[in-house]
């Protein structure tokens, strides 16, 4: 089965198509067109990902006014929304949800959070996608999955954790409860690294003329995936497993932080004995190279560890010790790793220009932030011009999908879109 012709959404011309890339090459995605309807979280994180890949993307809001008004995030969360289109549609109307599936005819991609079955009670389901667009691909992110117990439970990144074993594996609270993570790692890699993965490789399986497929991605199972190293163990061993219980749980001395002389910090990851028998010597622990995995003299060792790095700040130990094969490194503030030689060194930080006449009046004229960094992204190190998620480009995305002038301008007297 092949999709029916139909007009594609406008990608980016000229220079908009080289702001889109940063340096004005194509990404590995250049040409697909993906459709997203969620404003935060892991779907958007999703989508941030597939634009610095060179995709088309456009962010489809509710109209201001029709119903429950959409989180806004501020002007600098997910990357200053560069590269990124925007309309606003109201589902729930039938001229509306028409105007939607007019998109989806020139669309790859669709990228929901709802949850699940909100997309089928508004007509746009796969089903209703793939009557317009059989190539289409769904991408649903919910934070269970679209089945099991769970799936209608409402939850956010420390949930998921929660339950897909992170919480537990971690270094416990002062007062011996879970930790609160300082990162949302749920919503960044379990959610929207894995949706990213799976729309691209939905892609590479659809080829040039096979069908859709709808993708149910579940943040827990990534959460679950991301442990599976300690589940996988415990499945296979019975043995318990969590902080402390492997070499790189923190049972041993050579795995593990410790405090300077300025209060700052070094984390210490010398797993192999010949990275161990280095740290030792240039600690002046020499004594303790031969015990790396003896649980016996594990207090004694942490001790001298850590009177050792207490006689020098930490730059002085980074120093001595980075170099030499010790398996040392900074732990860096998000105030410090912003001008660290080595993220300076690979164009991680990039400046960031507010578009003229942005209707964001908390938007500064530019600034700074994380540029697209992953491996393959074109652009690193290249100054970017930042999204306006106010600014609508309704009349040029719906003309380019075929919608006539008059008919736009119907709809937007009508308030169905925006």
């Amino acid at each position: 089965m092949t999709a029916p012709s139909a007009p594609s959404v406008a990608a980016p011309t000229g220079a908009v198509a080289a702001r889109a890339t940063g340096d004005g090459t194509k990404g590995p995605l250049s040409g697909v067109v993906v459709l997203d309807l969620a404003s935060v979280g892991p779907a958007a994180r999703c989508t941030r990902m597939l634009a610095d890949y060179g995709a088309t993307v456009v962010k489809v809001g509710s109209v201001p006014g029709r119903g429950v008004e959409p989180i806004r995030p501020p002007f600098y969360a997910y990357s200053g929304a560069r590269h990124l289109r925007h309309l606003a549609i109201d589902l729930k109307d039938d001229d509306g949800r028409a105007t939607f599936l007019d998109l989806v005819r020139g669309a790859d991609v669709v990228v929901e959070s709802f949850r699940p079955g909100v997309v089928d009670r508004l007509g746009i389901g796969f089903e209703a996608l793939c009557a317009v667009n059989p190539r289409v691909i769904l991408c649903s992110t919910t934070g269970f999955g679209q089945d099991g117990p769970r799936a209608g439970w409402a939850g956010h990144d420390i949930n998921y954790l929660a339950v897909g074993g992170y919480l537990s594996s971690t270094e416990p609270a002062a007062d011996g409860g879970p930790p609160v993570s300082g990162a949302t790692i749920a919503d960044a890699a379990g959610g929207g690294m894995q949706a990213a993965m799976a729309v691209m490789a939905a892609l590479i399986g659809r080829g040039e003329d096979g069908p859709g497929v709808h993708l149910d991605v579940s943040i827990a199972d990534g959460v679950l995936w991301l442990t599976s190293l300690a589940v996988d163990e415990y499945l296979a061993t019975g043995a318990p497993v969590g902080f402390g219980h492997n070499i790189i749980t923190g049972r041993y001395a050579c795995y593990d932080t410790y405090r300077c002389a300025d209060d700052r910090w070094v984390a210490v990851g010398a797993i192999e004995p010949k990275f161990f028998a280095n740290l030792c010597r240039l600690l002046g622990c020499g004594q303790w190279a031969a015990s790396q995995l003896d649980d016996a003299v594990q207090d004694a060792v942490r001790a001298d560890f850590a009177a050792a790095f207490a006689s020098r700040d930490r730059d002085a130990w980074v120093e001595a010790l980075a170099p030499a094969d010790a398996c040392v490194s900074p732990v860096l503030s998000v105030a410090e790793l912003v001008d660290d030689e080595q993220y300076r060194a690979r164009g991680a930080i990039v400046e960031a220009t507010s578009p003229i006449g942005s209707h964001d009046a908390g938007a500064p004229a530019s600034f700074r932030q994380v540029g697209p960094v992953l491996a393959g992204m074109p652009g690193a190190g290249v100054p970017v011009e930042a999204g306006d998620p106010a600014r609508s480009d309704v009349e040029e995305l719906l003309g380019a999908a075929g919608v006539t002038a008059a008919r736009i301008a119907e709809l937007r007297k009508k308030g169905v879109v925006a």
